[in-house]
């Protein structure tokens, strides 16, 4: 009975200690944790406050709260205007056709950077192509434009000198998804190609060497290795592309053309036309009432997506 009642005494005093280690890495964690947790609550939820003004005529003398209250007016001014389903077009298109190249060109260039055995290489290649996301869109915009500038541009300077006309290039709005799509791969390929090449640097080299010698080529071992250990990562990285589709990245809608109006009917977007909209008028109600109708779309697209892919492949959702 003695020996027994020391075991359980010896238990308790392990067990004892490993809920103070317990408590104490969580509090480790927590303080770790506390300066995000105090930005995005400082940040993020405390002005939600500030959605009110969606649903007032907002007054700067008044206040938010002193306002007074018109309901569902500010979302009306904006969908009945003439250019409310242009720039939800506009938005919606680019934002598909930016996910779908980004998503085949940070795959490749990850693809490109594994396959290479010289280290020195893959970090100079990957120093290279994330320098430019380190550039502010202002730059950038004055790069393109430098590269396209109607008269004494470098584009249209090869052009002439091979015996063609020069392009005015900001007064061809057909020719801008295609010069923004470039321009937005060129700016963030370096850092979206991070997520896939650190998880294709977790693939067991057992895979590929039993692959070999089985007689694979590059072709099936990207289709029965690479791609299935990709797949989780890509629809995860999807579904939060997917959260943002109703808002453009303004920087690059903005500045990179310029604000040209001759591009407006394939360049303006949601974001760009608030903007144009709060400086021209300075109707905060309606930004804001636009901007929390970007928000809820994409958290119910969040949502949705996430349930259909919980409901096909329930290990790949997000949550």
């Amino acid at each position: 009975m003695t020996i027994n009642a020391n075991e359980q005494a010896t238990q308790q005093k392990v067990r004892g200690s490993l809920m103070t280690g317990k408590r104490s890495d969580n509090i480790q964690l927590f303080l770790l944790a506390l300066p995000a947790i105090l930005l995005l609550v400082v940040f993020a939820y405390i002005p939600m406050a500030g959605i009110i003004i969606a649903f007032k005529q907002f007054n700067v003398s008044k206040g938010i709260f002193g306002s007074p209250w018109i309901g569902f007016k500010n979302f009306e001014f904006f969908f009945r205007t003439a250019d409310a389903w242009r720039t939800i077009k506009n938005t919606l298109g680019m934002n598909f056709l930016i996910m779908a190249t980004s998503l085949v060109a940070n795959i490749a260039f990850a693809l490109l950077c594994f396959n290479l055995r010289r280290k020195m290489a893959i970090k100079a290649y990957q120093t290279i192509t994330i320098i430019p996301s380190f550039l502010s869109w202002v730059v950038v915009g004055y790069l393109v434009y430098a590269l396209l500038k109607p008269t004494g541009g470098i584009l249209n300077q090869i052009i002439v000198a091979f015996g063609g006309d020069a392009v005015k290039w900001y007064s061809e709005p057909s020719k801008w998804p295609v010069i923004l799509v470039l321009v937005s791969l060129w700016h963030g390929v370096g850092n979206g190609s991070l997520f896939y090449f650190a998880s294709l640097m977790t693939i067991e080299e057992d895979y590929f060497e039993a692959a070999s010698l089985d007689g694979a080529n590059k072709l099936q071992e990207f289709r029965y290795i690479i791609l299935p250990h990709l797949v989780p990562l890509i629809i995860i990285m999807q579904i939060l592309a997917i959260g943002r589709i109703f808002r453009a990245d303004f920087g690059l809608f903005f500045n990179v053309t310029r604000d040209s109006g001759m591009l407006y009917p394939t360049t303006d977007v949601i974001d760009t036309y608030i903007y144009r909209a709060l400086f021209a008028i300075g109707n905060i109600g309606m930004s804001a009432a636009v901007g929390l109708f970007q928000s809820v779309v994409g958290f119910v697209l969040i949502i949705f997506t996430n349930w259909t892919v919980k409901r096909i492949e329930p290990d790949n959702a997000l949550f």
